[in-house]
């Protein structure tokens, strides 16, 4: 299995890395990929997959930090997006449920990042809530130019996962498919698997039955279980087909035209 989306640069891991990453293998997680959203755990998540060959990295910075995006943070997101083992550019995008940096801000530092992933070939992580409509527009000026990416934890309704995926996108789901009549549940079960993906954005949203708890990577497989369940499959054909759509998202392996 592989955990699309985590973050085990987070205080919640701090002196645990060793265990949660043994967990992750044990439970049959042999891919993480840790997820950047400032200039710290960008390069924190950087080390962590020069530590650990199980671990990919993303770098980018988060709408919440939007304001503190300046030319020396570009400089060095841009410097990081050429490491080993960086995979995408994310966590970007926009979030106008908190909105802890001024929308417009949010807007144009989102657009420099979408612009560095086309200078740097790299997919991009994108991140949205209650603000779906603006981020699917600015990612279609730039999906041509782009070499993909995924919308993560995706909030939207299936009209909406039908727009990303016509830019060539993916779309995730973590724990909140396990919860009671959750949308995202809906979501699972009908959208292509060709385009999906599994995540757990732990150390947030962990699936039942560990609900309310510290979420971890080993627990994707609850994630794979339940898209299983909803779609009437196996889980070996759920875990073959969104490994096979992560590894290919994020060119952890050759794909060869033709």
């Amino acid at each position: 299995m592989i955990d699309s989306h985590c973050h085990l640069d987070f205080k919640e891991f701090k002196g645990r890395i060793d265990e949660v990453v043994y967990n992750a293998l044990a439970a049959g997680v042999h891919t993480m990929v840790n997820i950047g959203v400032d200039l710290e755990s960008s390069r924190e998540s950087v080390a962590l997959a020069h530590r650990y060959d199980c671990i990919y990295a993303t770098v980018g910075v988060h709408p919440h930090d939007a304001r503190k995006y300046d030319e020396v943070a570009e400089r060095e997101l841009f410097d990081l997006a050429g490491e080993r083992k960086v995979v995408a550019v994310g966590e970007i995008g926009l979030d106008f449920y908190r909105d802890l940096s001024p929308r417009q801000v949010q807007k144009r530092v989102f657009r420099r990042q979408l612009e560095l992933a086309v200078e740097k070939g790299l997919p991009v992580v994108i991140h949205t809530r209650d603000s779906f409509g603006e981020t699917a527009g600015i990612v279609q000026e730039y999906s041509k130019a782009l070499k993909g990416g995924v919308f993560h934890c995706f909030p939207g309704t299936i009209a909406d996962a039908r727009r990303v995926m016509a830019m060539g996108f993916y779309v995730s789901v973590g724990g909140i498919i396990t919860f009671p009549k959750a949308r995202m549940a809906a979501l699972a079960g009908a959208v292509p698997l060709e385009r999906l993906l599994l995540e757990t954005d732990s150390p947030y949203l962990a699936p039942v039955p560990y609900r309310g708890k510290t979420n971890e990577p080993a627990f994707v497989r609850h994630v794979r279980d339940k898209v299983a369940e909803l779609r009437g499959i196996s889980v070996a054909e759920v875990e073959k087909i969104t490994d096979r759509n992560c590894r290919k998202l994020y060119r952890m392996v050759e794909v060869f035209e033709g």
